[in-house]
């Protein structure tokens, strides 16, 4: 995937590293900080019998190398190096001193990535494992033994050159940053930095996809508000977007319309960059085979006012450090364009209801466009009309839940066989219990939908009335 990579490269060189990975674990980092600047007395340790005579050894000469001499260091003593962390891990329990050795081990890796294998190494020679090692501190009640852990496991499964984490290992893993992203903690953060990490490769990715992933991602992007958190979760949408079979199935996750609302809002530029180059994936993707796809997002982007940001973007006037930002723009908006113009009032009507975002736009009260259109709503099995009966259960937005009313109506009303359609996916039974809705507009939509589906039951009664009536004249 030559094409993540290079443009990967120049957003990591955009956004330097070695700060982002300071900035995006901002919590973490300055308690590391607190806890590097308060040594643990090995000596005593030592006296006690808690750590062996040969870790107290190694341990107290590795603190006394300077950094840069701690390469040559390592090179000569890598075995013993591994050795003398998972021991001090695995058999003491304070927790200032787990953390404290967390944090070395941290500081080991940030200076040089290929140390991980040392760890690897010396692990796969003695066939066990390297994650449980880390694991077990997942769920300890200190949240920075938990969060240090989890970064830890994200740089040895990537950094590695040899070995990935796999099967139920890289299942737990990644169900444990799921689970990190439905709560409200402190270290979000640091969630977020693992999964930007996990998910450039690829076998992470689509195991992540596949435990349901992006909607943690989603959810925790609707909840919090924090411009560095917006940045790193949708920098994790962005990855996936480079993913041709992903592409296909972000309208699921309601990726374009959550995108723009944060578009609309946002003044910080690597949240603008980060969103516009997902956009420009999901519409330059997919579109060599499936355009039909490419040309959906494209409309859904016109539907959430993402064209007209791209106006005001390029109105402003305003500087980018990034260059891809205003060739992104300019591509975008091409797109964008070319899409309007090209826009069928049913394609403006089926972009609105699988947004679900309805509003009274001109089609939903148009005569001539129900009366052409309404048959259409049974295409794909049912899609769009699926989509607005759900509405009608899921929506808390009155408007919403006025419009998808009011449109049933009009596809009962339009469709020789609506009613019987409608009863049969439940739509019935919904209108019916918003007729108690506390919105009045809601309810009035709700009658009125109501009297559509039983004026069609009148009128079928009536013509079976009649025909019965002529078959007892000709009887006569």
């Amino acid at each position: 995937m030559t094409d993540v990579s290079s443009r990967l490269e120049r957003v990591m060189s955009n956004d330097n590293e070695i700060k982002g990975a300071v900035a995006a674990t901002s919590i973490l980092h300055q308690k590391a900080i607190d806890i590097r600047q308060r040594p643990v007395t090995w000596q005593s340790y030592h006296k006690s019998q808690m750590i062996s005579d040969r870790d107290f050894k190694f341990i107290t000469a590795y603190e006394a190398v300077k950094p840069e001499n701690r390469s040559e260091f390592l090179q000569a003593n890598g075995p013993q190096t591994a050795e003398t962390f998972l021991s001090l891990l695995h058999s003491l329990s304070k927790d200032q001193t787990i953390q404290y050795v967390l944090c070395l081990l941290d500081e080991m890796f940030l200076e040089h990535k290929t140390r991980v294998d040392i760890f690897h190494s010396y692990c796969a020679e003695r066939k066990t494992s390297l994650w449980q090692q880390f694991f077990s501190l997942l769920h300890r009640d200190d949240p920075f033994i938990q969060n240090m852990a989890a970064l830890l496991v994200a740089k040895c499964a990537c950094w590695s050159t040899n070995t990935r984490l796999t099967g139920n290992d890289l299942s737990l893993y990644l169900n444990w940053i799921n689970e990190q992203l439905k709560t409200s903690n402190e270290y979000i953060q640091t969630t977020a930095r693992c999964l930007q990490l996990m998910l450039r490769i690829d076998e992470y990715r689509a195991q992540f996809v596949r435990q349901d992933g992006l909607t943690a991602v989603f959810g925790a992007l609707e909840a919090r508000a924090n411009f560095q958190i917006q940045y790193q979760l949708i920098f994790c949408v962005w990855i996936c977007t480079f993913d041709y079979d992903l592409t296909l199935t972000m309208n699921r996750y309601n990726a374009i319309p959550n995108l723009a609302d944060i578009l609309s809002e946002s003044i910080k530029e690597k949240v603008i960059r980060m969103i516009l180059a997902t956009f420009r994936n999901l519409i330059e993707k997919p579109f060599e085979n499936e355009p039909d796809i490419s040309r959906e997002n494209a409309i859904t982007m016109v539907q959430c006012k993402v064209l007209k940001h791209l106006e005001i973007l390029q109105q402003s006037g305003q500087k980018f450090d990034d260059p891809d930002i205003k060739e992104d723009i300019e591509f975008l908006f091409e797109k964008l364009q070319a899409s309007v113009q090209d826009l069928s009032s049913f394609d403006e009507y089926s972009t609105e209801i699988r947004s679900g975002r309805l509003e009274w736009s001109p089609v939903h009260t148009s005569e001539k466009f129900w009366r052409e259109n309404a048959a259409r709503l049974n295409e794909r099995n049912y899609e769009l009309l699926k989509i607005l009966i759900r509405l009608l259960e899921a929506s808390r937005d009155a408007l919403v839940l006025s419009v998808a009313a009011h449109d049933l109506g009009e596809y009962v009303r339009h469709y020789p066989r609506g009613k019987v359609v409608t009863e049969n996916l439940g739509g019935k039974q919904l209108v019916m219990q918003l007729l108690g809705h506390d919105d009045p507009n809601v309810r009035y939509e709700a009658l009125l939908c109501v009297q559509k589906l039983m004026v069609q039951n009148w009128e079928y009664l009536g013509k079976q009335l009649e025909k019965d009536t002529k078959k007892e004249v000709a009887v006569k």
